[in-house]
């Protein structure tokens, strides 16, 4: 279902975002509820940001230093904040800022917003937990909107964020990434490993026919130093 649905280049896909996005959409989990932009990731028409959240539930998040990179919606990072962690949200997409901050106050949930791309403006801080679920797909993004869908041509999206991501792992790390059988796993994993982090698979689920992964992101302790 996902492998359909995400394929936003098909023309039927494209059809049906434009229709349901004509206006701001409300999603809900854990009665936390955002409203979601037309331009920023959506959260209801894919399964990645319900299968994060169902990975984090039973996580103790307490006083933990968590870090959503790339939050879209933010719903992850309003759902970490009710389970005690110390939240940073991060986007390159100005709007899905701004909706969070109002999604923040209606839940009265603290978070703190940052706009970057990847790490830019995260210099010398580190996080216990990362969470990224990253645009995949191969194509160059040609507006704000398409960045959270392609990752370049060339992956570059990938090659920037394994070769930031050693300096801002904090000593006991936790890294988290979402990823679909429908993208270049094996290429993607590659990437990383020009960088010195492995793979390590956490969660396999399969749901509607396509297969969710959630790998752990592990990083040569000896190149960090």
């Amino acid at each position: 279902m996902r492998r359909f649905l995400k394929k936003i280049t098909h023309p039927f896909l494209k059809l049906g975002l434009k229709l349901f996005y004509l206006k701001p959409r409300k999603y809900t989990y854990d009665k936390i509820e955002v409203k979601v932009h037309p331009d920023v990731f959506p959260p209801h028409l894919t399964l990645s940001t319900k299968v994060l959240l169902d990975f984090i539930k039973p996580m103790n998040l307490k006083n933990k230093i968590f870090l959503e990179l790339g939050c879209g919606s933010g719903i992850i990072s309003l759902f970490a904040s009710k389970k005690g962690a110390i939240v940073t949200s991060t986007d390159i997409n100005q709007t899905a800022l701004q909706y969070l901050k109002k999604a923040s106050e209606n839940n009265n949930l603290k978070v703190e917003l940052v706009l970057s791309d990847l790490f830019d403006n995260l210099k010398n801080r580190t996080f216990e937990y990362i969470i990224i679920n990253p645009p995949y797909y191969p194509k160059k993004p040609k507006n704000i909107k398409e960045q959270a869908w392609f990752c370049g041509e060339n992956f570059e999206y990938f090659e920037k964020l394994f070769e930031q991501l050693s300096t801002h792992i904090a000593k006991s790390y936790c890294t988290y990434m979402i990823l679909s059988e429908d993208c270049n796993i094996q290429y993607i994993k590659s990437i990383a490993l020009t960088s010195n982090h492995t793979f390590e698979t956490v969660l396999e689920k399969k749901i509607f026919g396509e297969t969710n992964y959630i790998f752990k992101i592990n990083t040569n302790k000896k190149i960090q130093q």
